[in-house]
């Protein structure tokens, strides 16, 4: 365990914690919501500290990010919490449980980090920013090797926290789930505009894509799509954005996505987006990325294989404009 950052004392033996917009008031000897972070005798600390559950060398694609570093690895860890309780949860044994894990220290994953071709370490499989004090280490040993950091995240954080990050983060896939706050505050347990902010500060200082997992009869409507496609398109025109069709889940058992319902989203959003994509599902060009000025290929892609031939260091081979691509 290690004491907690962003906490305040009460003086009555509760805390409350100020990681995260919920900012969980903690009696002692209690968890606060996302189950990381408890109160030890009037004092926060970190469940998650150097605790891992997952550990593994990944494709960049698979976080996903298609416009960093394309077709390279990255080492991924994730531990267990989260501080959403999203009812179509795709990792939620490690939300749910006091899954048994390892003890690790930061500097032996900015080590593994360094091997095996990895660019860096991606935070992902559960939310990254309730692991906040060891991703911060973390981050900070594998950037002094000239490293990337990478975080897979639901957004759901306060500014400060969020500031203290950023200067060691190189690229974020935001999860932006709906565009009705209904559907945050029923399914998700947590709220929308928070979400939006981290999106909205995070373009300013690192790379972003925006993943969307599209769920039949809850967030597919042309309106909610629009309306997605309207604020990934106030971020830039040339912010990727990422559709997925979702699978039953966890607590969820609608049918999942017709392949039709991802790509009217798709023709909805290549109106007003430069690059849009399509995931959990395999069509001819669900992955392509295309130069808006020519037309071009600039990478192709299927499943996780990669092929960046049409890229010559960020720019269009066939016409040479610059391209939102990290390479």
């Amino acid at each position: 365990m290690d004491e907690a950052s962003y906490y305040e004392k009460l003086g009555d033996g509760r805390v409350q914690c100020h990681l995260c917009p919920r900012e969980c008031l903690i009696k002692d000897g209690k968890r606060g919501f996302c189950r990381a972070r408890s109160n030890y005798a009037g004092e926060l600390y970190s469940d998650v500290y150097e605790h891992i559950l997952a550990c593994h060398l990944d494709p960049i694609e698979k976080k996903p990010l298609y416009h960093f570093h394309p077709g390279r690895l990255i080492l991924s860890v994730g531990t267990r919490g989260c501080n959403q309780r999203c009812d179509f949860c795709q990792n939620w044994e490690m939300v749910e449980s006091d899954a048994p894990g390892t003890y690790i220290t930061s500097e032996e994953i900015a080590g593994m980090a360094d091997r095996g071709g990895s660019i860096g370490v991606a935070y992902t499989y559960n939310e990254p920013f309730i692991w906040f004090e060891f991703v911060l280490e973390c981050a900070r040993k594998v950037r002094s090797r000239g490293l990337k950091n990478v975080l897979v995240t639901n957004g759901y954080v306060n500014p400060d926290p969020l500031e203290e990050l950023l200067p060691y983060i190189d690229a974020m896939n935001i999860d932006v789930k709906s565009m009705d706050p209904e559907f945050y505050r029923s399914i998700c347990k947590s709220s929308l505009e928070p979400v939006l902010a981290t999106c909205r500060r995070a373009k300013k200082d690192c790379h972003i894509e925006i993943t969307n997992l599209l769920i039949p009869t809850l967030n597919d409507s042309d309106e909610l799509i629009n309306r997605l496609v309207d604020f990934v398109a106030e971020l830039g025109r040339d912010t990727p954005l990422h559709f997925s069709a979702y699978y039953p889940c966890y607590r969820m058992n609608l049918p999942p996505t017709p392949p039709g319902s991802l790509r009217r989203a798709y023709e909805i959003a290549r109106e007003r987006l430069d690059y849009v994509y399509l995931g959990n599902i395999r069509t001819e060009d669900a992955g392509r990325s295309c130069c808006p000025e020519c037309g071009e290929t600039v990478v192709e892609r299927d499943g996780f294989i990669t092929r960046a031939e049409g890229l010559e260091s960020g720019s269009c081979a066939s016409c040479g404009k610059a391209l939102p691509f990290v390479v």
